[in-house]
């Protein structure tokens, strides 16, 4: 379980390619580490990853098996690239922004960026699916960065988040550019609820359909249902 708050800024240090799977070894700021051990979990760039080993001082390394590199942008991480990183929360830990599991869902794509002083506005297209989950003043998670969005227009496909100045200095956000790719967790709590009205309508609409529908067959009666009036 992450926050979504970021806990340092990291840089990937070595790249090792295998069959479905690559190892990274990222450097972290100094005393990150510390008290780390092999077996724990790292969020990186919003995707939730094991510590393949002991580390070593500042130094730690991941592997990505395939379903990680399917959804989440680390697939294309270069050696020199920054990404943010958040240890995973200790029991009973305040959660600053909002829960997250570290599981990406999509990518979503920067296609403005536009500044006002110190803050910037990021305009993000998603794919159509991410959509039903995202709601003006509701929470999205963006490369582990627990942000408010500000605005959305789900028939065009984009929503909107705003970086304050501290925001930009925590994270790798405020150096994003147009056609940039982040990784993108929709709220879970959000996720459930739409999904759970979703197939609850679904099923009682359907049955209604067949009321409706001339020439469709009703269902048989259950034993021990009462006859129609």
């Amino acid at each position: 379980m992450f926050s979504g708050i970021t806990e340092g800024v990291a840089r990937i240090a070595a790249i090792a390619e295998g069959d479905g799977i690559r190892r990274l070894a990222i450097d972290f700021p100094p005393g990150f580490c510390a008290g780390l051990k092999q077996g724990a979990s790292v969020a990186i760039d919003g995707a939730c990853l094991t510590v393949a080993a002991p580390p070593r001082g500042d130094t730690a390394e991941f592997d990505l098996i395939l379903p990680t590199l399917i959804t989440s942008t680390l697939a294309s991480c270069r050696i020199g690239d920054m990404v943010n990183a958040e240890r995973a929360l200790a029991d009973g830990a305040e959660i600053g922004g909002h829960a997250l599991s570290g599981h990406v869902d999509y990518q979503a794509v920067v296609e403005q960026v536009r500044g006002y002083g110190d803050n910037l506005c990021l305009r993000l297209s998603v794919p159509a699916g991410a959509l039903r989950y995202l709601f003006a003043k509701g929470y999205a998670a963006l490369d582990g960065v627990s942000l408010t969005i500000a605005d959305i227009d789900k028939r065009d496909g984009w929503f909107e988040v705003w970086l304050i100045p501290e925001t930009r200095r925590a994270t790798t956000l405020g150096g994003k550019a147009p056609g940039d790719r982040l990784n993108l967790e929709i709220e879970r709590q959000t996720q459930v609820l739409v999904d759970s009205t979703r197939e609850a309508l679904e099923e009682k609409l359907g049955a209604l359909l067949r009321l409706l529908t001339p020439g469709v067959p009703l269902p048989a009666p259950q034993p021990g249902a009462l006859p129609p009036r």
